[in-house]
């Protein structure tokens, strides 16, 4: 029954060890940054600008599907809608997407792409993905840019080599997280609607921002509206396509949590909403590309009680396959081979069991007189002259002899005789003898 309870404390001690370590009272776990999703609260989030508008009076709305469902919202007007989307997502866009955004565009809304070119947020942190995604949602194109050497002076293989030191120097320093938030400035280059009372914009970069340029279309020109105070390149561009109108911001952070106060950033949000969105239009969130999916609603799965009653009845099977299906004491080991030693060891207990020790004290006597013997080289194994001759020896003492004689006679009378001492003098008699 100990054995019982013993073994239930420790299942139990491991099941709160699980659930210490696996279940969250805040849900389940995020990409490990704050992601510009309209559900999150922390700097890159875009829930303060959710909220803002909502309790303003600005319809809005989280999009968390692809962009082939816009043309089928049929809650929202055809035309007057902003949407707002951040570059790079962790969900690469399809080709389809773009056509379908492409068509809504066309039916006379806006799109605000918010992607992290001059600045560059921890959720930006791996911008690989950032030109194909960019390409595929407004048309335009940009590069990384890598600082070259002066090819002067230098051969063609060494020019190569350089160009290749130089990347690989550019990735390493993208990869390399600032100490500290850096603060991006955009500044307005000339009036306009979207930037009427818009003194300046900020962004804010973990990561060192990457060096880039945008590649302009043949067919469009895009209207650039600010640029970048430190860098002095383009920072904000207004493209309009037929009757839709695509503003494209090169900071990714521009409307995140932690941003929005900055600056005039929230009166160009205000600007945005003013011009763009219709009566009964709307303001949307493009949650799907940053990962917040409605095919997968983490907080509806934690909320679930089919998901606590499911652990609770494998929690119970496994407690019951522990206290009942499991050998409790292990198996015993098998013993040893036996070598000689345990041979010599096992028949000495025998023999130490069945023997009397003056049979043995007898025993020991007559082999020590027989190498007595051979020693002197007496004909005789009458012990009388032995002792005499042990008595008269220089080298032994008379306690010894005398305490030998006494162990004789004790032995011969069927008295118990200690063997251990009795084995040892003679052992130190023999070596007096023969030194």
């Amino acid at each position: 029954m100990h054995e019982r309870l013993t073994t239930l404390a420790l299942a139990l001690a491991a099941l709160l060890v699980f659930l210490t370590l696996f279940v969250h009272a805040e849900g389940p776990p995020g990409r490990g940054v704050s992601v510009p999703t309209s559900a999150d609260r922390e700097q890159s989030g875009l829930l303060g600008a959710f909220t803002w508008l909502s309790e303003e009076g600005v319809r809005t709305r989280a999009v968390r599907e692809r962009f082939t469902v816009l043309p089928r919202l049929r809650d929202l007007p055809a035309r007057g809608n902003l949407l707002i989307v951040t570059l790079p997502g962790a969900v690469p866009f399809r080709s389809d997407e773009a056509a379908a955004l492409d068509r809504w565009l066309r039916q006379g809304n806006t799109l605000l792409v918010l992607a992290a070119l001059a600045d560059r947020p921890a959720w930006a942190r791996d911008p690989g993905v950032l030109d194909s995604d960019l390409h595929l949602v407004t048309g335009l194109e940009s590069e990384s840019v890598h600082p070259a050497r002066p090819a002067r002076g230098r051969s063609g293989s060494e020019a190569r080599r350089d160009a290749g030191d130089d990347a690989a120097t550019g990735l390493a320093r993208e990869m390399r997280l600032l100490l500290k938030p850096e603060r991006e400035t955009l500044l307005p280059n000339r009036a306009h609607r979207y930037l009427e009372g818009v003194g300046s914009l900020a962004g804010f970069s973990e990561y060192v921002p990457r060096g880039w340029k945008l590649k302009l279309p043949r067919d469009g020109f895009p209207l650039c509206l600010a640029h970048v105070a430190a860098a002095g390149g383009c920072g904000l561009w207004l493209l309009e396509d037929a009757n839709g109108t695509i503003v494209l911001s090169s900071f990714g952070s521009l409307l995140g949590n932690r941003a929005l106060g900055e600056g005039d950033n929230a009166r160009l949000l205000a600007n945005l909403v003013r011009a763009s969105v219709a009566a009964g239009g709307a303001v949307l969130f493009d949650d799907q590309h940053q990962g917040l999916s409605e095919t997968y609603d983490p907080d509806s799965f934690y909320r679930d009680r089919r998901l606590y009653l499911t652990l609770g009845i494998l929690a119970a099977v496994w407690l019951v396959w522990v206290l009942g299906g499991t050998r409790l004491t292990a198996p015993a080991a098998p013993p040893p081979p036996q070598g000689e030693a345990d041979l010599v060891r096992s028949t000495g207990a025998f023999l130490a069991r069945v023997l009397r020790p003056s049979a043995a004290a007898r025993r020991m006597f007559e082999h020590f007189f027989e190498r007595l013997r051979r020693t002197l080289r007496e004909p005789t194994r009458d012990p009388s002259p032995y002792w005499e001759w042990l008595e008269n020896n220089p080298r032994l003492t008379r306690a010894d002899v005398a305490q030998l004689r006494a162990w004789y006679a004790d032995a011969y009378s069927d008295t118990r005789v200690p063997l251990m001492r009795l084995h040892n003098l003679i052992v130190r008699t023999e070596m007096q003898v023969s030194a």
